[in-house]
């Protein structure tokens, strides 16, 4: 399922569990079927009863969702510590090239590894008032590629992400209010969806890289976007692109 049909799909749903469903399908046609989404920062923590805390949703395999709360692992996980620090997506497998991890925080991503969480990725998503959310990805097999699937699986996490709030809090998340978008914004936000970089879209639109950088960033300040996937995500939501 490309971004626009889950767009399209994730518009008609009511409920969170469903949407969560969604995303895990979406995510297992990429060899993902391993999905988790929490908050890392918030007022009130939003749990459901068929859910483990502090997770909104997680289909990881049970034997180690137990193990990582009893043994309260998200102390020193550093999918959660280090999630706050970065812009980007990231592998697990690079967060030890990356940082100099203390023991407890390998012993996670090892022990994860080993209950089945292999080439896993995480998405962060930023929201107003310093909040802090994240998806994770994680697949069975050992023949995936994460990096090759890092793009859509991180289009899809902020989508879900967005659909999810709209679900969650609706009194807070009316109708998006944007100013006009250009044709030329417009242009690079769709070829930015179908995986594009700035300057492959340069030479499709005949400009240059800073000048895709440059309606790129204008869009994402349009719609209030905390990156581009993010303003490609609402742009689509709203029927611009």
């Amino acid at each position: 399922m490309d971004l626009f049909s889950f767009v399209e799909c994730a518009k008609r749903t009511q409920s969170i569990k469903a949407l969560f469903d969604l995303l895990v399908s979406c995510a297992s046609e990429e060899g993902f079927s391993e999905v988790a989404y929490g908050a890392l920062t918030f007022a009130e923590a939003l749990r459901l009863p068929e859910y483990l805390p502090p997770a909104i949703t997680v289909n990881f395999p049970p034997e180690w969702c137990d193990r990582y709360f009893e043994r309260k692992y998200r102390v020193i996980d550093p999918v959660v510590r280090r999630t706050p620090m970065v812009s980007a997506p990231f592998l697990w497998d690079e967060l030890a090239k990356q940082y100099q991890l203390q023991p407890g925080e390998q012993r996670v991503l090892d022990e994860a590894r080993e209950a089945g969480l292999k080439h896993g990725m995480s998405v962060p998503l930023f929201g107003p008032l310093g909040r802090v959310s994240v998806v994770s990805f994680a697949s069975p097999f050992d023949d995936v590629d994460p990096q090759d699937r890092m793009s859509h699986l991180s289009a899809l996490a902020w989508q879900f992400h967005h659909a999810f709030a709209e679900i969650a809090q609706p009194k807070e998340c009316g109708r998006d209010r944007v100013a006009a978008l250009s044709e030329r914004e417009k242009d690079c936000l769709r070829w930015v969806a179908e995986g594009k970089s700035s300057w492959e879209i340069g030479k499709i639109l005949n400009v240059s890289e800073n000048t895709v950088n440059f309606h790129m960033k204008n869009a994402s300040r349009k719609l209030g976007a905390a990156n581009r996937m993010h303003a490609v995500v609402k742009a689509i939501r709203l029927n611009l692109i």
